[in-house]
């Protein structure tokens, strides 16, 4: 079985629970998309984390999102090849995996687009209080020429398009925080989700980032729920 999550920020006493409840396996996959916090801190905390997870009975594919270091970034990882696309792995845990931005994975016999990153709304308060943030948060512009190269090689279409936070014009304003002023956020991320949306083909969309749970047209937000894919 294929499952998907919202973000979990290092936090994965549901998952477990899940696991347990479900009696799910190895073969079963959990997508989490973005923000699973596995690659935060850096070093052992990272590293206890990820063997705690690693004897868990799923296997966890995950987004990149934005309160974490890009795989790519951490020297860490190895790309392999996973579901007919390219993933983030590292040797010691294979059940913990990264979707690599541009790629197409085949699950459940949908054809699935993955695209990770957003900008933090606490940037300035993480760096104030000498918390973790990632200059590489968002995509770049290589990145961003990567994924449109990519969907122009299947001619804008996909069945399912995975990313970390949503188009601009889905942004969901009523779960926007009262304290932080929308014109200092940047969105160039949503503003190119937007322009990817309006030319693409899909039969559906899914997101996290926003702590929201809520379905609008063809895209819905997850958070805490575990769902099954493309149910």
């Amino acid at each position: 079985m294929i499952y998907i999550t919202g973000d979990t920020h290092g936090k994965f006493e549901r998952i477990a629970d899940f696991c347990e409840t479900s009696h799910t396996c190895l073969e079963d996959v959990l997508i989490i998309l973005g923000d699973a916090g596995i690659n935060y801190y850096g070093g052992k905390k990272d590293m206890r984390l990820k063997e705690k997870l690693s004897a868990l009975p799923i296997t966890l594919f995950c987004l990149h999102g934005n309160h974490e270091a890009r795989p790519a970034s951490t020297g860490l990882y190895e790309l392999c090849s996973w579901h007919g696309g390219q993933t983030y792995m590292e040797t010691a845990y294979p059940n913990l995996l990264f979707a690599k931005d541009g790629e197409i994975y085949e699950l459940d016999g949908y054809r699935c687009f993955a695209i990770g990153g957003a900008y933090s709304v606490d940037k300035y308060y993480r760096l104030e209080k000498g918390f973790k943030w990632f200059s590489d948060e968002q995509p770049d512009d290589e990145t961003k020429q990567t994924v449109e190269a990519r969907l122009e090689n299947v001619n804008w279409k996909v069945a399912v398009v995975l990313t970390h936070t949503c188009p601009l014009k889905y942004e969901p304003a009523e779960v926007f925080l009262p304290f932080i002023d929308q014109s200092h956020v940047d969105k160039s991320t949503e503003e190119w989700l937007d322009r990817i949306e309006s030319r693409l083909t899909y039969q559906k969309w899914y997101c996290g980032h926003y702590h929201t749970e809520k379905q609008v047209d063809k895209l819905e937000f997850l958070f805490e729920s575990i769902q099954v894919f493309c149910q």
